[in-house]
């Protein structure tokens, strides 16, 4: 796997660097990743902290990660860990659905301990047909991060969340 590092707004060192593709390489053992795979990794302020971001395109879809931290070394080992996490539930997953096929994108690994998805509730909602302003009002009224709604300028099935930045984006299902 080739791995490209971004920073902006600081200076990583070439240690840093280093160990950004030291660790990634270690994931090799987890997935099977085509050499010419790119893990694209992106270092850059936030706040007085460091945000790392890692996006690894591979066989079951894209992994992802995104931590921060106000050390790199800790940014990146977090980001890491979250990233065989995501590779432990993904395999759990695709083998309880006997899906051999996409299961085998996995190299087996007796030592990992796999995780078990549960979805706790579901709930059933009345998508009321508003404008994108009602919409954030409804969202802040109820105190969540996200709220469901039909937009009235484009009839879809929309859902408005607040992002990490503090600002809002907008998902429409077509």
């Amino acid at each position: 796997m080739k791995v490209n590092v971004y920073s902006k707004d600081l200076n990583l060192s070439v240690e840093d660097e280093k160990r950004i593709g030291d660790k990634l390489s270690f994931l090799d053992k987890y997935l099977l990743i085509d050499p010419e795979t790119i893990a694209n990794v992106v270092v850059k302020k936030h706040g007085n902290d460091i945000k790392l971001e890692i996006t690894i395109p591979s066989k079951i879809g894209y992994l992802r990660s995104e931590v921060v931290d106000d050390e790199v070394r800790n940014a990146i080992d977090k980001s890491i860990d979250k990233l065989e996490d995501q590779i432990r539930r993904q395999k759990t997953r695709l083998s309880r659905r006997h899906k051999e096929k996409l299961a085998k994108a996995f190299i087996d690994e007796n030592n990992l301990v796999e995780d078990e998805d549960v979805i706790a509730r579901v709930k059933r909602v009345v998508v009321d047909e508003l404008d994108t302003d009602e919409a954030i009002i409804q969202m802040e009224l109820v105190n969540h991060s996200f709220f469901v709604f039909r937009d009235k300028d484009t009839g879809l099935i929309s859902i408005i969340y607040r992002r990490d930045q503090g600002d809002y984006g907008i998902l429409e299902v077509v």
